[in-house]
């Protein structure tokens, strides 16, 4: 079964960065493409970052030079580094797995994990 868990989120002043985690489970992490994604109220959820298995990295244009992903094979973990943040980062942020690259670009998945808050606000 698989199962992803999401870290390191929280309150954090315009200007500032925050590192997310995502650990994943239940499957062999370096066969599969990860995705970041995010969901503000009131909104849809939207493709933030995707690295794929050999680590070819896509951004969405709101966060390109500001977010980096990264993925440690060994750990099973991808990483989502996010600097000079803003208001309109304000999310729920969520990872997601799949080994086909086109079900990451369209979000194709049965499953979602809890999510990590984060606020950017003064």
């Amino acid at each position: 079964q698989v199962q992803l868990v999401e870290s390191g989120g929280g309150l954090v002043q315009p200007g500032g960065s925050l590192r997310l985690s995502c650990a994943a489970s239940g499957i062999i992490f370096s066969a599969n493409a990860m995705g970041w994604y995010r969901q503000a109220p009131g909104k849809q959820r939207e493709l933030v970052a995707a690295i794929t298995q050999s680590s070819n990295t896509k951004y969405a244009d709101s966060v390109k030079g500001r977010f980096t992903i990264s993925r440690d094979n060994a750990k099973n973990t991808v990483y989502l580094q996010m600097n000079s943040l803003k208001p309109e980062d304000t999310a729920v942020y969520y990872c997601n797995a799949d080994i086909f690259w086109s079900r990451i670009l369209e979000q194709s998945f049965a499953s979602w994990g809890q999510g990590t808050q984060v606020t950017v606000s003064s």
